[in-house]
């Protein structure tokens, strides 16, 4: 694709960026097969290569209009069509440039305005956002179903393990899932102990920087990605051996650190070993695959179905492990039709585009229910919390239910 940039972006970190992405695309259209958005809407605009087009006169200087942000804001970030494009197009990050642009060019509804930065606010905010969620927790029976779709059961927390050992890794928490599912944590942590290494987390970690990135605001988000930085580096000079991420969405953002930060000569050098240590725990658990088949016993749970997130398979690429190691295990792990679809959640995209989000829910649901599992498994907190509002199958993160069949 040519390209003929406008002056306000020509020789911009941005403008160099988009450039080499657009020019990489061969206009093939492959991509648009593999779009929810386009698949629901059947608009041309709300596929990647549409909105590829409107990205590319953007940057070449036409006007920025309304509708090019709502054909932005219809994306999920899934990223599926980065992994079914022949010509490696790099969509996420061409997108993110066009909705900074966006952003800085077309001035909102009051309302969105609002709940956009509330959600920057409070979202990414624990010290705000677990007392919160405990209130709706207590009070989750009588919430309208809208609220109380987004406020899972309280879990009973496990009990963190409390040996030494010389093997440790070091795990964010998260902003989000210490309130809403804690288990997860703990059960990574639990299943790490029964293999000999201990988990660690650096108490002023916060967000990983995700939510607020992709509402748009983009130096708040940067703060983020320095301050875990800031808090994980004592332990990366003490050699843990890597950055356990259970959250694919979590894991997806961080393995862009060094992306994102490398124009900033104070913590490049820093952000790319953040990269290098950062590996989601489905990459980590496979070395330890026959170890775990001794410290662990076949359960009641036996057939599960798995959605794997699009921020596991699309975005950081990593696709067969948790099927494999489950299988392993002694699960049958069944993956429903399309499983390469996203099923509706992206961050906050439930609460900023509800009808198209739990339209995909409900897709996702059906073919996984077809599956007849006992239990369906995924991956990342926000999956299993959209996933589990709309069934009456439990839904759960994969770990979990390797920690539930420990044996020791």
């Amino acid at each position: 694709m040519q390209t003929n940039l406008a002056d306000f972006i020509r020789n911009t970190p941005d403008g160099n960026e988009a450039d080499a992405i657009l020019r990489n695309c061969v206009h093939c259209g492959f991509c648009t097969a593999t779009c929810p958005t386009y698949q629901l809407l059947g608009d041309e605009l709300d596929g990647p290569r549409g909105r590829i087009y409107l990205i590319k006169q953007m940057v070449e200087g036409a006007p920025v209009t309304r509708s090019t942000q709502v054909h932005l804001d219809r994306c999920l970030t899934c990223r599926s069509c980065e992994t079914t494009c022949p010509s490696g197009v790099q969509y996420g990050r061409l997108v993110e440039i066009g909705r900074k642009l966006t952003e800085e060019k077309v001035t909102r509804p009051l309302r969105q305005r609002l709940t956009r930065r509330l959600l920057a606010t409070f979202v990414p905010n624990s010290a705000v956002f677990t007392p919160t969620m405990r209130i709706g927790q207590h009070f989750r029976r009588v919430l309208p179903k809208k609220l109380r779709d987004k406020v899972p059961a309280r879990q009973r927390p496990l009990e963190w393990p409390t040996a030494k050992h010389p093997r440790k890794m070091l795990m964010l928490a998260g902003c989000v899932q210490p309130s809403m599912m804690p288990n997860v944590n703990i059960a990574t942590a639990r299943v790490l102990d029964a293999l000999g290494v201990e988990t660690v987390i650096a108490p002023d970690a916060g967000c990983c920087g995700a939510i607020r990135l992709h509402l748009g605001y983009n130096d708040e988000a940067l703060d983020d990605l320095r301050a875990n930085i800031d808090a994980w580096w004592p332990y990366v000079e003490q050699g843990v051996e890597a950055i356990v991420m259970n959250a694919s969405g979590c894991g997806a953002t961080v393995k862009e650190y060094a992306h994102l930060l490398r124009h900033d000569p104070a913590y490049a050098d820093r952000a790319r070993r953040i990269v290098e240590l950062t590996r989601d725990i489905a990459e980590i658990l496979p070395e330890f695959e026959e170890a775990l088949t001794t410290v662990t016993r076949r359960r009641s749970v036996h057939t599960v179905a798995f959605h794997p997130p699009c921020t596991l398979q699309h975005g950081q690429q990593v696709r067969g492990q948790v099927e494999h190691l489950l299988t392993a295990l002694g699960v049958e792990v069944r993956l429903p039709a399309d499983s390469h679809l996203c099923c509706g959640s992206a961050g906050t995209y439930s609460l900023t585009q509800p009808r198209l989000s739990y339209a995909l829910r409900d897709q996702k649901l059906e073919r996984l229910h077809a599956q007849e599992p006992q239990l369906i498994v995924s991956a990342n907190v926000g999956c299993i919390a959209h996933l589990q509002s709309g069934t009456s199958t439990p839904v759960a993160h994969w770990i979990e239910l390797v920690e539930h069949m420990l044996s020791v």
